[in-house]
Formats: structure tokens, sequence, C-alpha cells
């Protein structure tokens, strides 16, 4: 079964990385993996921003 994206647990989850990033006690070996996994993320959110605005210019 398909889970939904939801756009706005992404936000959450990406501002929750930069906080891990920023923080001094992050380690150099944790933050490749935060990077990977902020990639993942803001590759989902345009792809779903893109549908949105598509949806939206076939209404008019």
């Amino acid at each position: 079964m398909e889970q939904k994206f939801d756009y706005g647990k992404a936000i959450e989850e990406l501002e929750a990385i930069a906080a891990k990033v920023e923080d001094p006690k992050t380690g150099i070996e944790d933050i490749d993996k935060y990077i990977k996994r902020s990639e993942e993320l803001i590759s989902a959110c345009r792809d779903y921003l893109r549908g949105v605005r598509e949806k939206v210019e076939g209404m008019n």
C-alpha cells in the first residue's frame, strides 16, 4: 500500500535535520547521512509542489 506524502512532516523533518547539522556535537560521520536524507526529502517536496501546481493550473 502506497503511503501518502505529507509535505508538512517533510518540512518538519528538514528543520530537525538542519538543527542537527548545525549542532557542534554532531559528528562528521552523521552529517553525511543527514545530507542524503535531506536530498530525498527535498526531491519529494519538489515533486509534490509540481503536482500541486499542475492541478491548480489545470483548474484554470
